[in-house]
């Protein structure tokens, strides 16, 4: 039997992609989270260092670790087992050398349960990481336009527009020559998306990208409402989650504070003995 992470997972993207189909993917970070992913039959999850910004309160995902992300890919590999878990690679994780990028692309499939991996960047140096993995026997994701793990650099998150088309043709066209098998196209102008999508072979799946990749992706937390005001253009919000939590956590400390919860049904009564 094949597993979520092998040949035949990544051949139903290809599939969907000539077919036309739309592709459906959104980030995880917990078992709980990831089983409703399933259930509703996204095509795959991104265990995103998006984290680091979505969960874990920072203002870039820069300081997302190898240790960080592995008991995450874990956790949200059991919680979809049936489904391609894709683990995405930290800063710090594959900048030094191939050698540095294939024992933590190895990490996330030993350790964390996924079945392939996404690194960013389509310069030189991330097209030889991403050849050296794919060598290695594990599935890449490739990763063009805004970059948040280079946003020291860009001086912030920024949209790509058309006068940077040759630079993001020739990264697409490079990833996929390395062997990546789809391509995250982040924040930009939606023709020149449309454009590097017809160009590839690969799946294209976009964040921020507009209308005409061949799949879409959101960070969960934002879509579910779960991460205040922020809201960027490209963010549909598909449920208030906030403020849902927020109600219930009042009544319970409201119930707690009056001595209404526990009830009598919520209580262990003494032991008949009789």
């Amino acid at each position: 039997m094949e597993t979520p992470g092998s040949a035949r997972t990544l051949r139903e993207l290809q599939k969907k992609k000539r077919r036309g189909e739309r592709i459906v993917a959104l980030t995880a970070y917990d078992y709980q989270m990831a089983r409703l992913e399933e259930i509703a039959g996204v095509d795959f999850i991104l265990v995103g260092d998006s984290m680091g910004m979505a969960v874990l309160g920072d203002d870039t995902t820069l300081r997302v670790t190898m240790e960080i992300m592995l008991p995450h890919a874990a956790a949200v590999s059991r919680g979809a087992p049936a489904t391609l878990v894709v683990g995405d690679m930290p800063f710090g994780s594959y900048e030094v050398s191939d050698e540095q990028a294939v024992v933590n692309a190895v990490r996330f499939l030993a350790e964390g349960g996924t079945g392939a991996v996404k690194l960013e960047g389509g310069n030189p140096r991330s097209v030889s990481r991403v050849r050296a993995i794919v060598d290695s026997g594990i599935p890449v994701m490739g990763h063009i336009g805004l970059q948040p793990q280079s946003i020291r650099k860009t001086g912030g998150y920024r949209v790509i527009y058309s006068d940077q088309r040759d630079r993001m043709l020739s990264e697409a066209l490079a990833l996929q020559e390395a062997g990546a098998f789809a391509m995250v196209i982040e924040s930009m102008e939606e023709e020149l998306a449309g454009e590097i999508t017809r160009l590839l072979a690969v799946p294209t799946i976009g964040i921020g990208a507009g209308r005409l990749t061949d799949g879409q992706i959101l960070v969960v937390n934002d879509m579910l409402g779960l991460s205040g005001d922020f809201s960027p253009r490209f963010l549909k919000k598909y449920a208030a989650l906030d403020t849902v939590i927020l109600d219930a956590v009042r009544s319970f400390a409201s119930e707690v504070t009056d001595g209404v919860y526990p009830g009598t049904e919520h209580i262990f009564p003494a032991k008949d003995d009789r």
